[in-house]
């Protein structure tokens, strides 16, 4: 059965969105990735992450990932092994995004492009 490590969300101000989702999930850990451009806040729950991420500078590799829109960005499914994962899927059809797998906020990671049907954007992530 696939574990589903963690949903992203993007929002224009983390901060903000700390303060107010504390009260549904606890206090949050904030991490700092420069060399994407992201800053990342993370609320543990008993079966799933929130990630809350917020574009920081030019963010260009960031930006080119995940794109511009608000709100809930994608999924991530956790796997033992990323790259055996990424081969896998893409026999299935899916198609890695350039730059990936690489070291994420969740240990190594593969983001794919988004499911034609579906419009997902799906990761996956082996963790730490």
């Amino acid at each position: 059965m696939t574990h589903i490590d963690h949903i992203g969300i993007i929002v224009a101000d983390l901060e903000r969105a700390v303060e107010k989702l504390a009260a549904l999930f606890g206090p949050a850990t904030i991490k700092e990735l420069p060399d994407v451009g992201l800053r990342v806040a993370e609320f543990q729950a008993a079966n799933i992450t929130i990630e809350l991420l917020q574009y920081r500078g030019e963010a260009a590799f960031a930006r080119q990932v995940m794109g511009e829109r608000l709100g809930l960005n994608h999924i991530s499914a956790r796997v033992a092994d990323t790259d055996r994962a990424v081969g896998e899927l893409k026999r299935s059809g899916f198609e890695p995004m350039a730059g990936f797998p690489r070291q994420g906020a969740h240990g190594r990671v593969a983001f794919f492009h988004p499911d034609p049907v579906s419009g997902l954007l799906f990761e996956v992530c082996q963790g730490d």
